[in-house]
């Protein structure tokens, strides 16, 4: 079985793939002060509760946009499992052309959503990333990744709302039933939703005016996808696996 590591600034996400087919995922939160033994205790319980052994996980894959933590997760496979992971970085074959002015600049998990969202639905296509921060990724039909577009995350904009404001308090994040609200809880989710709503369809409509094609496909990934999708028209699927995904098909291209 392979395991896939998406290291992120707030989660850790893992899955466990049989073949093409995941049997398995967990979430945990990233903490640099954790330990590899804190790390492989956590996972190898979540793996047991599932039925999976330590010894079924033949190879490792990770993605980190955390390079703190990359010792620490990769010494952890490789004391649990005794498996030397596959990290995503240069010298890793993606089939993805990297057009920035500095590929290395480019985040291990935008090349994975690209590659991931160009193998399953082809180009072009947009992939939005509601994580930490809200990434566009452009991907042409020839597999090259054209730019990338990065916004403030919607929980990260939250926080920063709540932390700096005396008599706001932090509120499950959903569409309110009207846009004005009568409540500071409705009022504040009027705001954050329907504004990254706002945000997502301005965007999305100043990329494809700018590469002339306004019948691109867009896909959104990440935690809070679903409740931004159902707020505009611009997103045409979401699919929270394409990460995992991802990771999945950059190892086989590695084998």
């Amino acid at each position: 079985m392979l395991l896939a590591i998406d290291v992120g600034n707030t989660n850790i996400k893992y899955g466990v793939f049989d073949g093409e087919t995941l049997v398995a995922s967990f979430r945990a939160s990233s903490r640099i002060s954790r330990t590899a033994d804190e790390y492989g205790s956590v996972l190898v319980n979540l793996l047991t509760d599932k039925n999976i052994k330590k010894s079924d996980i033949t190879g490792v894959i990770i993605s980190s946009v955390i390079p703190s933590l990359n010792y620490t997760i990769c010494h952890m496979c490789e004391y649990f499992f005794g498996v030397t992971p596959l990290m995503i970085g240069p010298g890793v074959k993606t089939g993805l052309n990297v057009k920035a002015d500095n590929p290395k600049e480019v985040g291990a998990d935008i090349i994975v959503n690209s590659v991931s969202a160009f193998t399953k639905y082809g180009g072009p296509i947009i992939v939005i990333d509601f994580g930490t921060a809200t990434t566009f990724d452009i991907i042409s039909d020839k597999c090259e990744l054209l730019g990338v577009v990065i916004a403030p995350g919607i929980k990260t904009s939250l926080e920063g709302l709540v932390s700096n404001t005396a008599q706001l308090p932090m509120i499950e994040l959903d569409a309110p039933k009207s846009v004005i609200g009568k409540n500071t809880k409705n009022c504040m989710q009027a705001g954050v939703v329907f504004g990254f709503a706002g945000l997502v369809d301005s965007i999305l409509k100043r990329i494809k005016t700018e590469l002339n094609n306004q019948n691109i496909t867009v896909v959104a990934t990440g935690g809070l996808g679903e409740i931004i999708a159902k707020e505009v028209k611009s997103i045409n699927k979401v699919d929270r696996m394409l990460t995992l995904d991802g990771l999945r098909k950059i190892y086989e291209l590695n084998k």
